[in-house]
This record gives C-alpha cells, sequence and structure tokens, in this order.
C-alpha cells in the first residue's frame, strides 16, 4: 500500500513572517508617491495615514525619531514623494510602509513651511501694520543680533559710526544658520528685551538659499519678535529675499547696510537741520520781543495812575450808594401802593359778602329752573295728547265700533280679504266690536 506524501502546515504566524521576510527583501528602500489622507497623530509621537490615487492604497507610518526632521505640516489631501521600506505588521496581517523622508510634489519641503507657518501667522494677526512701533529718532544704544564674524557686522559698524560716531552698539552673536540658530535668535531677543539697553534691534545676515535663512522663518523666532516691546527691524539676505521675521518685524531693510543707513541719520544732517530749527527759532524770538515791546508801549499809555483809579473808584460808589436808596425808597412806595389795594380787595371779596351774594345768585337760578321745568312738562303733555289721538285714530278697535268687522277662516284664523279664499260650506269667524260669529259659508260671489 502506497503512502500518502508528506504535508507540511503552516501556522498563521509562520506565514505571515515568511511573508514579512519577503516584502523586505524585495521592497528594503524605495520612493512612492501619492495622496495623504486618514491622516492620525497619536500620543505616540508616531504619525499614521493613508497613501493613495486613484485606483490603490497603501498604510504609512513615520516614527516618532523621523518626524522631527520634517519642516512642513502633514494635511489630508497633501501630494507628496515618501521614501521608506515596505514591512509588514504581524497581529494584523497587513502590509505597509515604514517611511524616513517625505517631500510634498512640485514644491520643496522649507517653501512649503514657509507658506504654511506665513498663512498661519497673518490669520493671527503677527503681520497687521497697527500694531508696528515706530522707530526713535535718535537711538542712544543700537543692539545688532548677528553673527560676529563676517562682513555683515563689520558693515553695519562702519556705517553707523559713519553716520554718527557717538552711538553705542550691542552685539548679540548668535549663529544665522544650521542647527540651534532659531533658538539662539529668540534668545537674543528675549535678552535685549529683558535688559533694557538698547532703544532699537538690528536682526541680520547676509543673502543664502532658502535652507541657509531658515532659521529667520521659524516660528519660535516669529514670536519673539512679536512680543518685542523694543521696535525691531529686520535686515536678512538680499533684496529680493523674504524672510517670515520680515513680514512680522516693525521694520523691514532690504539688506543689513540699509538697515544700518535707516536706524540712524547721518550726524551732519542732523546738526544742519539743528542750525536751521535754531535760526528759525531765534527769528520767532526775535519777532515775539518785538511784538511784545509794541504792546507793552501800548498798555502803559492807557495804563492810569492807582490814585486817580482809586478816585474814580469812590465816586462810582458814591453814585451806586444814592441810586440804591432811590430804588429802595420807590419800592417801598409801590409795596405800600399794592398793600393797600389788596387790604380793600380783600374787604370787597370777604367771606360773608361772597355767601350772601352766592344764596341770591342760588335762589334766582332755583326760581328759573322751576319755570323752565313747568314750561318743559307742558309742552311734553301736549305732544303726549297728540301721539295718543293719532293712536287712538289708527285702533283697530276703533274702526271695529263704527260697523265693521274682520273675517278669520277656520282653522287657520288667516285673515279672508278675498272671496276667492273661501269655500262654500266652509267655517269662519266674524269678529265684531263686541263679540265673534261663527258662520258656515253657504254661497261666494266672485269679484
Amino acid at each position: 500500500m502506497k503512502e500518502a506524501p508528506f504535508k507540511y502546515i503552516l501556522t498563521v504566524s509562520e506565514l505571515t513572517h515568511q511573508i514579512k521576510e519577503l516584502l523586505e527583501m524585495e521592497f528594503p528602500d524605495l520612493w512612492v508617491e501619492g495622496e495623504i489622507s486618514n491622516l492620525r497623530f497619536p500620543s505616540s509621537g508616531h504619525i499614521y495615514f493613508t497613501l493613495k490615487d486613484d485606483y490603490s492604497q497603501i498604510r504609512a507610518v513615520i516614527f516618532r525619531l523621523q518626524v522631527k526632521p520634517i519642516r512642513f505640516n502633514l494635511e489630508d489631501g497633501l501630494q507628496v514623494i515618501c521614501h521608506g521600506r515596505i514591512s509588514l505588521y504581524d497581529k494584523r496581517g497587513e502590509y505597509q510602509l515604514i517611511l524616513d523622508l517625505i517631500e510634498p510634489k512640485g514644491i520643496g519641503a522649507l517653501q512649503l513651511a514657509f507658506l504654511q507657518l506665513k498663512e498661519k501667522l497673518q490669520k493671527e494677526g503677527l503681520f497687521d501694520l497697527t500694531r508696528k512701533k515706530p522707530l526713535p529718532f535718535l537711538p542712544q544704544t543700537i543692539g545688532i543680533i548677528t553673527s560676529p564674524v563676517g562682513a555683515v557686522i563689520r558693515d553695519m559698524i562702519q556705517i553707523i559710526h559713519r553716520r554718527f560716531e557717538n552711538i553705542r552698539i550691542l552685539l548679540y552673536p548668535v549663529k544665522v544658520q544650521g542647527e540651534g540658530a532659531s533658538q539662539e535668535i529668540r534668545e537674543a531677543i528675549e535678552y535685549f528685551n529683558k535688559k533694557g539697553e538698547v532703544d532699537v534691534i538690528i536682526l541680520g545676515r547676509g543673502g543664502g538659499s532658502l535652507e541657509d535663512l531658515a532659521p529667520f522663518n521659524e516660528e519660535i523666532v516669529a514670536r519673539a519678535i512679536f512680543r518685542s516691546k523694543i521696535p525691531i527691524i529686520s535686515a536678512v539676505g538680499h533684496e529680493t529675499d523674504y524672510t517670515i521675521s520680515d513680514f512680522v518685524a516693525d521694520l523691514r531693510a532690504p539688506t543689513p547696510s540699509a538697515a544700518a543707513e535707516l536706524v540712524v541719520k547721518e550726524k551732519r544732517e542732523i546738526k544742519k537741520t539743528i542750525n536751521h530749527l535754531e535760526e528759525r527759532l531765534e527769528g520767532i524770538i526775535f519777532k515775539i520781543i518785538d511784538e511784545n515791546r509794541v504792546e507793552l508801549n501800548h498798555l502803559k499809555k492807557r495804563l492810569i495812575s492807582p490814585r486817580k483809579r482809586i478816585e474814580e473808584y469812590f465816586l462810582r460808589i458814591d453814585d451806586l450808594i444814592n441810586r440804591a436808596k432811590i430804588l429802595t425808597r420807590w419800592n417801598f412806595n409801590r409795596k405800600k401802593e399794592r398793600f393797600t389795594h389788596l387790604k380793600e380787595t380783600l374787604f370787597i371779596r370777604a367771606p360773608k359778602r361772597q355767601i350772601e351774594h352766592l344764596k341770591l345768585h342760588l335762589l334766582e337760578i332755583d326760581k328759573r329752573i322751576q319755570q323752565n321745568l313747568k314750561h318743559y312738562l307742558e309742552i311734553k303733555k301736549q305732544e303726549l295728547n297728540g301721539i295718543l289721538g293719532r293712536l287712538n285714530s289708527l285702533n283697530p278697535l276703533s274702526i271695529l265700533q263704527r260697523g265693521y268687522s274682520i273675517t278669520r277662516k277656520i282653522p287657520s284664523l288667516k285673515i279672508l280679504t278675498n272671496a276667492n279664499q273661501v269655500k262654500e260650506g266652509e267655517k269662519v269667524e266674524v269678529k265684531l266690536f263686541q263679540g265673534r260669529l261663527f258662520c258656515i259659508v253657504e254661497k261666494t260671489e266672485k269679484p
């Protein structure tokens, strides 16, 4: 008897493990393009999403250690190019992409991060012109945040001292590119604000690529500029370069050298302006003195000696006293006349005399009321008799009294006005002035 062939049976875990090894060996390094969807940020710090196109999709994960180098914000719908490897998650039997690099398609990561941060800060109002602080007319101390080596700091110091040699300059040396540069720039801004020794701050560096200018496009630098109580001039790169710090700063200078020229005016121009203002002020003062001299002479002519003025006041006081006496006497006589008039009026209008007058008036009114009432009743009586006479003439009983009668049909008691309304043999009722007759119709004559 032939033995059955041996069958090797795999467990699910063994099969899944072999598939995982095949996938990882076949796809250890690959680039994949697709659209992000179902983006999730769990508390573990990893990033999970689905990478899809029009026909397929695959799960993807970026572990926490690979998240920090990403300079832009991931969001659903973003088209990206990813680098990584294929792996399989044993517990669910699902294959997925393990990514270590992700770039936006069609635009660089730094450029996208720049645009995203610009839009975010603009919505928050960090670029509003209303919050920008004016620069001091002539700062006594200028704070410069830049690299301590290179042409930038030398050019700015040279320009400032050439324009106004007495200006004090404080340099806070920082890295202007590379890892940790943005942190140092933020600390420099906070240091100057804490110490309060400078009147204005210049944040500067020379030109470079977008990667070189990246620290000035960091959010921590932008918010440090926004929080600064000291005016800040952003002088980063060349005239065509724009950074986030340019939009947040109180003033943007196209170059560091231009910032040095904007922050301080030339001393000789200020002196020239001061001399001009001094001449104008001197002319105005002399003009005021001349005008006051003329006014003083005019007032001296109008000035009266104190003794003469006192004598005039004495005469005026005497005149006022005499006028007051005359006015008092006149008021007294008028009040006296008014009192006499009121006394006479009170006698005429005494309550007793008023009561007697009212009694006579009431008697007269009562007499007139009685006469009017009697006359009114007589008229109404005559009207009533006339109405009763007309009513009596229209009374049906009065008509019956003259020999007329009312004939009604039995049993409907309908009043008959025509012989056609009754037939022979029907009963009728004849109402007389006194009593009724119940009759049977023997014959009718048609009209």
